[in-house]
């Protein structure tokens, strides 16, 4: 199960990145693929390309408060959509440990990103985590922090 949910992330990543560099609607997007590839899309990565599009703004507005410097608009796509994901699953995925979202969107970054995607990724999934932890949001998985 660990490598479909991978898959359906890159295939999020790319649908999101598509999206993006074409304009084109979500739905199109999704269909040009499956005609394209003639391969069927998970219901995973709907789910993720959908949640992040229904959630953009507010997802976006928690980026904006976590990377300092970094306009949003002049981030790499693939950071910027990476860290999208990870956000919808933190925020959304109740079945996701915090933990889980983080790693699998540092190891795509690794692969389709730029030298310092991961760890700039990690830090600013890392920092939404323990803000949401830190609130008292308890997901699958993680232990509640006591201090």
């Amino acid at each position: 199960m660990m490598l479909e949910r991978r898959k359906a992330r890159k295939d999020a990543l790319e649908i999101l990145y598509e999206k993006e560099m074409t304009g084109q609607p979500l739905d199109q997007v999704i269909e040009n693929r499956l005609v394209a590839r003639g391969e069927k899309a998970s219901g995973f990565a709907i789910r993720l390309v959908k949640g992040v599009e229904e959630h953009r703004e507010q997802i976006d507005n928690i980026i904006r408060t976590h990377t300092d410097n970094w306009a949003l608009e002049r981030m790499p796509i693939v950071d910027r959509n990476l860290i999208r994901i990870g956000l919808y699953e933190m925020l959304y995925e109740e079945d996701i440990p915090y933990s889980v979202s983080i790693n699998e969107a540092v190891e795509l970054a690794k692969i389709y990103g730029m030298e310092e995607s991961s760890r700039f990724i990690n830090g600013v999934l890392g920092k939404v985590a323990s803000e949401l932890k830190e609130s008292g949001v308890k997901k699958a998985g993680e232990e509640q922090n006591t201090s």
